[in-house]
């Protein structure tokens, strides 16, 4: 510890001593009045500057994050405990940059301490602080949707012009910032071609007053270190205002993904929602690059033009009318390039939609032997998309190669009309002019990278807008009542239901039916009765023709085909839910998973999923049954889950789960398996959409044929 302060206090002092020693030598030479080359007044400049710097470490800098540890007593018995509350501490603090100081922010000093401690270790997600709020999606997001639902009305009626206007609505205070930073180092990187010319007058000896090329000198070097800085800050903060408007835009095209109606589902693939999310906004996210390009090439032709007129006069006419006509080229090839983005993109939609349903039914093509069949469509469709890729790839080559050349085309104009209308042509003015068209040519070359931009952000906008104008389900589709404020879970009175509203036959018709808390309902029929519709009518999927749903606390769902996320087995099951040890055994207990796991290399902390080892069918079954228990929701909804499962397991599980844990539950469960109708509390028998019996097990067995059927024929 003593040996760092001593270290740090003759860093210290050696800084001092050598900005003293600059200032001293400088003060000598002036008392002297002792007249110096040029070059020794530069460089007396760049020493004070630097030894400022290095005063400022030595004397006021602190080591900050990871350097903590070089001061820490070598003998130190409790130096693991403070690794560890190190290693906690960057995923409870806050980004330094939310609270960081006017100079920490313009030199970027705020992210110090992080890059040190990169530099010494591989980063950990612990090492890296927690987002600002005002950039954290969790807060970003609501206050966005609530803004523009209400100027939207709903986000059904969105247009493409008013997503635009939001988006711009939510970051305009940092589109201002960036566009007075585009000005400032616009206007700086003209200073140099502006200057040279007084530059190259002062060194062929015609001086205009005293200290001219001190002065020349000076305002060269702080012009430079302007553009450096606002270049800087201009691409940090339009790369934070994209990467804050691609994360809203996921967030939103995520939600609605998760309220899509049924038909809106059938006319849209996971595929093709996946590339709105990912492939469309990171596009929209990436236009923040471009954004002041549009009106920045038009403030850097102005300025070129006023330097070009004051140092070749009416030639530089020439120059505006070859700028010009280089510029209106654009109007084609930006339509033309819109254009084949479209067809890429709509290209792209038909592949995915078509690999997603290869790869969801591989099952039966490997039956059938139809891989080459249905390989050679995959083919023709990656040809087709990559026509247009080549299409837009050609045009976009010819775009690239026009405006490369467009500077030396405006150059050699320029300089024609100079001899052609006797204007004489300076060395001065010659560098001025080749400078101005230096600087120029930047926003010239970016030309058509910026038009392809456009183009591929409007066809990016225009596919989220017409996404988010997809239908919704209904909203009125179930009254929810609050919970303890009756005695009635679920309730349907005169249901009609159809999964398709343009038919003139419902898919569920004249439904009836009241269940108290606590009561077991049992749901059989054959296959295409309506049974699953019944379930997915009760959690608001079936858009509603007519009557009433009412629906009294929290509902858990249980699908006939598990769903598992890729993770560990305890991940599944607690699904966001903190770890209660007791009941967690006890639902490991009643689905029947306490063997399985011991079977297991690594218990509960077994990756399943994509990414990890595959379970069985019942296997994944129970699995899912177990994270709706450790739910503890007031109603739930079983599709036949037990018919993945073997007799002996299925039994256990409807004995421990239904008859146990969810003794004092709601349940409505639809099953094939007769042996476990006569615990229900009512039965309901369903054929054509229609519940056709309802009652107890004893009680509808003779009073009609449906049910007689369905018992004989199991027993059969």
């Amino acid at each position: 510890m003593e040996l760092v302060q001593t270290t740090h206090k003759g860093l210290s002092i050696l800084f001092s001593n050598y900005y003293s020693k600059v200032t001293y030598s400088d003060v000598v030479l002036y008392k002297k009045h002792v007249n110096l080359p040029a070059q020794y007044f530069v460089s007396d400049v760049v020493s004070i500057v630097t030894g400022l710097f290095l005063c400022y470490v030595g004397l006021i800098g602190k080591n900050e994050g990871g350097d903590d540890i070089l001061e820490e007593p070598l003998l130190n018995g409790d130096s693991g405990a403070s690794n560890e509350a190190r290693l906690t501490k960057g995923g409870e603090t806050v980004t330094p940059y939310s609270s960081a100081g006017i100079f920490s922010i313009l030199t970027f000093s705020w992210i110090g301490p992080l890059i040190a401690v990169g530099n010494k270790k591989t980063l950990d997600l612990e090492d890296v602080p927690q987002l600002d709020p005002g950039d954290s999606v969790v807060v970003g997001f609501p206050s966005f949707r609530n803004k523009f639902e209400a100027e939207c009305g709903t986000i059904n009626r969105v247009t493409t012009m008013k997503l635009v206007k939001a988006l711009i609505t939510l970051a305009w205070k940092d589109i201002l910032l960036t566009g007075l930073l585009v000005i400032l180092n616009t206007l700086a990187s003209y200073v140099g071609p502006y200057l040279i010319d007084s530059f190259v007058q002062y060194l062929n000896g015609r001086r205009q007053y005293k200290n001219e090329g001190y002065v020349l000198v000076s305002v060269f070097f702080s012009a430079k270190i302007v553009e450096c800085l606002s270049q800087r800050h201009w691409y940090f903060k339009v790369q934070q205002v994209g990467v804050r408007v691609r994360s809203i835009l996921i967030a939103m095209v995520y939600n609605k993904a998760l309220t899509l109606s049924c038909q809106s589902k059938q006319g849209h693939t996971s595929g093709e929602i996946i590339n709105v999310m990912t492939v469309d906004t990171e596009r929209i996210g990436d236009f923040s690059w471009y954004f002041h390009d549009i009106w920045m090439v038009v403030v850097q032709l102005v300025i070129a033009l006023l330097i070009l007129y004051k140092n070749l006069g009416l030639a530089s006419i020439a120059a505006l009318f070859t700028t010009i006509l280089v510029m209106l080229t654009n109007v084609p090839l930006g339509k033309l390039l819109e254009k084949f983005q479209g067809k890429i993109m709509e290209s792209k939609d038909k592949r995915m939609k078509a690999t997603s349903e290869i790869l969801r039914n591989m099952k039966i093509l490997k039956l059938q032997g139809w891989e080459m069949k249905f390989l050679s469509k995959i083919m023709e469709l990656r040809k087709t998309e990559g026509g247009w890729l080549k299409k837009s790839f050609y045009a976009t080559a010819m775009t690239t190669f026009f405006f490369q050349g467009a500077p030396t085309l405006v150059s050699v104009v320029t300089f024609g009309a100079c001899t052609l209308m006797g204007i004489p042509l300076e060395s001065g003015k010659i560098l001025s002019a080749l400078a101005t068209f230096r600087v120029l040519q930047e926003p010239i070359y970016s030309l058509p990278d910026t038009i392809s931009m456009i183009a591929q952000t409007k066809v990016s906008l225009d596919r989220i807008a017409s996404f988010l104008r997809l239908d919704d389900l209904q909203s009125d589709m179930i009254d929810r009542l609050p919970r303890g404020s009756t005695d009635t879970a679920i309730e349907i009175n005169d249901g009609h239901f159809s999964w398709d509203l343009s038919s003139s036959n419902p898919t569920l018709k004249d439904i009836n039916l009241k269940v108290q808390h606590g009561m077991r309902v049992a749901v059989c029929g054959t296959v295409g009765s309506g049974k699953s519709s019944l379930l997915s009518c009760i959690m608001g999927e079936v858009p509603k023709m007519s009557g009433t749903v009412k629906l009294c606390g929290k509902k858990a769902f249980v699908a006939q085909s598990p769903w598992i996320q890729s993770g560990k087995i305890e991940e599944n099951i607690l699904f966001g839910k903190e770890m209660v040890r007791e009941k967690y055994e006890r639902v490991l207990e009643a689905c029947s998973l306490k063997k399985d796991l011991e079977i297991l290399s690594f218990g509960d902390q077994t990756v399943i999923g994509e990414r990890g080892i595959n379970l069985s069918g019942g296997q994944k079954q129970r699995v899912q049954i177990a994270r709706a228990l450790y739910q503890d929701a007031d109603i739930y909804l079983f599709d036949d889950p037990f018919s993945a499962v073997d007799a002996h397991t299925g039994s256990h599980v409807f004995k421990e789960c239904l008859l146990g844990i969810l003794s004092s539950k709601t349940v409505i469960y639809v099953t094939h398996q007769v042996e476990f109708l006569p615990s229900a509390d009512l039965i309901l028998v369903m054929k054509d959409g229609r519940v056709t019996q309802a009652g107890k097990y004893d009680d509808i067995l003779n009073s009609g044929t449906d049910f007689m059927e369905l018992v004989g024929a199991h027993k059969h």
